[in-house]
This record gives C-alpha cells, sequence and structure tokens, in this order.
C-alpha cells in the first residue's frame, strides 16, 4: 500500500470516527484492548495488552488513532493492561464463534464472488445459532458481522465464563460435530417383558440435538423412498456402502410396513436398515454442522473485533445486529459506513473488478478510474487499488 494511500485511508477512518458512536462491551475496564496503526511496511504491527486506562478517552482514542483495525479480549482480567497473560490474573472469558468463509467447505476461494461468500457465511451462521437456541440454551448472546467475510457470535451466559480450554473444546467438537459416532448417539429404551424376564429393548435416536438432525435426515429419506416406484427405490438404497440387492429389499419392505417406528427413531427394525441409519448420520453431520473456526472458540484470551469499529481489510463497519434482523441483513448494503456515501473519488486499480455494493453493480476498469468512495475504499482496504491523483 503507497503512503498515499495510506493517509487518505487513514484520514477517512478519523472522519469516520469523528462522527461515530461507539459502545463499549460489558466489563470493558476489565478486558484487554489491542489495536492495528495504519504504518508503513508489508506486515501489520498488532499494539497489545492494553487496557482502557492505557487509552485514555475512547472516543479520543478513536479519533486520535483512527486505528486500521480494533480489538478487546473474551477474557477477563484482574489486571488486563500487563504484558503477559501470567500477570494478568484470568477471571473467565465470554465464549466467542467465529464464521469466516475462509473455513467454510462451501466456498471456493477465487472462484466464490464477495457477496457470494458472504451469502454463505450468513447460511452457517444460522445453523450455528440453532445449536446454541436449541441444544445449549444459551440466553446472553450477541451476533456481529465481522466487518470481513464473516460474524461473530459472543456468549455471556454466566455458564460458560468460567470454562478452560479443555470444556469450550467441547463444545466445538459438539457443533462440529466432531467424533460423532452413531452408537454414541442411540439410546436404549424398554418395549416390553414380563416382570423381569426376558425385557425386550430397542435402540432409538433420540428426539433432541445431533438425534434429532439425525431424524430429519431420516424422515426426509422416508419420503424419498415412498415417493419413488420400488425398482428405483431399491436401485437408490444399493448407493448406499454395504447394501445389496437383498438388503435393498429389505430395507425398502421395513420403510413401507414400520414407517412410524422408523420416522420415530427406531433404527432397529432391520440390521439392513441400521447400516443405512449410519450413512444418514454422517450425512446430517455433513449438512448440519457449524463450520465455525475452531482455534477462536477455544482460546480464552483471543481478541476479538470490536463492534462498531471499522474493518481496516475492507472499510466496512463491524455491524453489531439484532436477531429479527439476520434474515434481511445485508453487509455490502447495510454495513458500509455513512461516512463513504455520496461522493466519488479516483483510485488506480490493479486489473478489472465488479462489486456489487449499495444496491448497484460497480465495474472498476485498470488505472485510474472515478468510483462512489465506499467502493474506492473498499479496493484500497482490500490492496486492490491505490489513491489516484484527484
Amino acid at each position: 500500500m503507497e503512503e498515499r494511500t495510506r493517509a487518505y485511508l487513514r484520514g477517512r477512518f478519523r472522519d469516520h470516527y469523528r462522527r461515530a458512536d461507539v459502545s463499549l462491551p460489558p466489563d470493558a475496564d476489565a478486558r484487554e484492548w489491542g489495536f492495528i496503526p495504519w504504518t508503513s511496511g508489508p506486515d501489520e504491527t498488532m499494539v497489545r495488552h492494553r487496557d482502557l486506562l492505557d487509552l485514555g478517552s475512547f472516543d479520543d482514542f478513536l479519533r486520535r488513532k483512527r486505528p486500521r483495525h480494533v480489538y478487546f479480549s473474551a477474557g477477563h482480567y484482574d489486571t488486563p493492561g500487563a504484558s503477559t497473560m501470567s500477570e494478568k490474573g484470568w477471571r473467565g472469558s465470554d465464549l466467542v464463534f467465529d464464521i469466516d468463509a475462509d473455513h467454510l467447505p462451501t466456498v471456493t476461494l477465487g472462484e466464490d464472488t464477495y457477496a457470494e461468500m458472504l451469502a454463505k457465511s450468513k447460511d452457517a451462521l444460522v445453523k450455528l445459532l440453532g445449536f446454541l437456541d436449541d441444544d445449549f440454551g444459551f440466553g446472553d448472546l450477541s451476533v456481529v458481522f465481522s466487518g470481513g467475510r464473516g460474524y461473530h457470535v459472543h456468549v455471556r451466559d454466566d455458564a460458560v465464563f468460567p470454562l478452560e480450554r479443555d470444556q469450550r473444546r467441547e463444545i466445538v467438537d459438539y457443533v462440529r460435530g466432531n467424533g460423532l459416532t452413531f452408537e454414541a448417539l442411540v439410546e436404549e429404551e424398554g418395549v416390553g417383558g414380563i416382570g423381569l424376564q426376558n425385557p425386550t429393548t430397542r435402540r432409538t435416536l433420540p428426539a433432541a440435538g445431533w438425534g434429532r438432525r439425525a431424524r430429519e435426515r431420516i424422515d426426509a429419506f422416508v419420503d424419498e423412498l415412498l415417493a419413488m416406484d420400488d425398482d428405483d427405490a431399491r436401485l437408490h438404497l444399493q448407493t448406499f456402502d454395504g447394501v445389496g440387492e437383498k438388503n435393498a429389499r429389505a430395507v425398502l419392505n421395513v420403510v413401507q410396513n414400520n414407517t412410524e417406528s422408523v420416522r420415530e427413531g427406531n433404527v432397529d427394525v432391520h440390521p439392513a436398515f441400521l447400516t443405512v441409519a449410519r450413512q444418514l448420520l454422517a450425512e446430517a453431520v455433513d449438512a448440519e454442522e457449524a463450520p465455525i473456526d475452531e482455534p477462536v472458540t477455544t482460546d480464552t484470551h483471543r481478541l476479538i473485533r470490536l463492534p462498531g469499529s471499522l474493518h481496516g481489510g475492507s472499510g466496512l463497519s463491524v455491524t453489531p445486529l439484532e436477531r429479527d434482523e439476520i434474515a434481511d441483513f445485508d453487509p455490502l448494503v447495510d454495513a458500509v459506513p455513512e461516512t463513504f456515501v455520496g461522493h466519488d473519488i479516483v483510485v488506480e486499480a490493479e486489473r478489472e473488478y465488479e462489486l456489487a455494493m449499495c444496491g448497484e453493480t460497480i465495474t472498476v476498469s485498470p488505472g485510474e478510474v472515478s468510483v462512489p468512495e465506499y467502493a474506492g475504499v473498499f479496493l484500497m482496504a482490500r490492496g486492490w487499488a491505490e489513491k489516484g491523483a484527484e
């Protein structure tokens, strides 16, 4: 990045912070703070191990330093400004989740557009919130657009505050479906027997958590089979590993004649069906797991972006969201700072780009070109353009 570009962005970030109202997170005095300034050179320099006293008036800090990136810690400390973790005196941490397009199996880097990556990140966010709401029942959580290519979720329930890394790892493994086995998931239940003689049991999938997701997968599978004619259904069943023609007939017979039992999660209706059910669970994990950036959640000392600040790699606002705003939220419209709207600037682009921002498609040709400032800031912050001469 050339110095003229850096100076322009630094100045416009300051202009933004002069008019912005940036709120501090809960218990801000007990958190470590960090920021990345607009320094020269190929590498970014992180300034960290600061507390609020070090920064001074926070609004003044933002206007004075006009940082490229601003962070605060998930951890709460006795002495947050101490220079080593051992000296800080850890009290506990928020539980933080990071959804980033870089880690999504559905994203093809270099092929998906920025807008497509953001849409897939939102899909992953919705999956994650399903786990946090339905499986864990967390109440105190906030959702934030990261300003880059994804979303952050901050959980501040008292129950998660003291959790160590290993315990947070268990939460990660759960939402990712890591190591989830069919045998560990199914439950045994009694279905009959006379007194204590010859009790009868069956294995079923539970109606909650991953069991519910597996049941839903099986339910959809049953609907699919019942909609086919018998020959097509048997051929479809033979696409499952370990299911030949004989077992395919057996599974189809079970599905057709014990439909409700299968839908209720009974996996012991036939040994051949058990083979199919195991693979349907694997499909459910692939489709339903929340593809979070795992090290972020397990790290009790993680620094995370400050909601309301600007992302120095995009010029977009790190935007807190109410739950009812998520569905309609469009980062390329709603996270564009008003500071950068309403006038054009000249940038020098290295190649042709097409940007979909603020409801319009902007085609940028190589060389010097006039573009809306929000598009120019985005290109310069990404390293795709330099500030042109006005």
